[in-house]
């Protein structure tokens, strides 16, 4: 089953998947579409507070992140990684409960990332949001690191998400039954 939806003025057909025995969700996935990474990150841009860094969680958003940062004209931005590099000083970790990743997750920044992101307006850049559980984690690492956090944006806002005021979402993503029909 697919659910056919306009994205950032680009259409796209995303294939449905079941996360429980009535619940299915339509996966967006950015990597290697350029025409849709390129469209959103433009309107992504022109919906932005104002804000000195661009903050993601690896892996799905790397790709809008990247080409936010080269609309903007920006040379760096910051990816927390999923676990710690030899090369990462001074590390700051939180976990990560996410609907579309099985089980916890560590999230981490070094001290290269703690200095980008200390004192500085940061916004968090993300895929999808559905539950909320990458932004906390993304919003405790920021926090930890002394960033100040102006926003937190995705392309695609799943199910209730879009309802929320804390977050700006070019789309909702609508919730499936197992049949395909929109639940929610």
């Amino acid at each position: 089953m697919k659910y056919t939806m306009d994205i950032a003025g680009v259409s796209r057909d995303l294939q449905l998947f079941p996360v429980s025995d009535d619940v299915c969700i339509a996966a967006f996935i950015l990597f290697g579409d350029v025409e849709v990474t390129e469209a959103a990150a433009k309107e992504l841009l022109a919906r932005a507070p104002k804000f000195d860094v661009l903050f993601t969680a690896e892996a799905k958003s790397i790709p809008l992140i990247y080409e936010m940062a080269k609309q903007a004209g920006m040379n760096e931005y910051v990816v927390a990684r999923k676990a710690p590099k030899l090369y990462m000083e001074d590390l700051i970790t939180t976990d990560v409960d996410s609907i579309t990743t099985q089980g916890i997750q560590t999230l981490c920044i070094g001290k290269r990332e703690t200095e980008m992101i200390r004192g500085k307006d940061v916004l968090i850049v993300d895929d999808v949001i559905s539950t909320g559980g990458s932004l906390l984690s993304m919003s405790a690492l920021i926090e930890k690191a002394g960033g100040n956090i102006v926003g937190k944006m995705a392309v695609l806002a799943e199910g209730d998400a879009m309802e929320r005021d804390d977050i700006i979402a070019l789309h909702k993503l609508p919730l499936f039954d197992s049949e395909g029909n929109i639940i929610g």
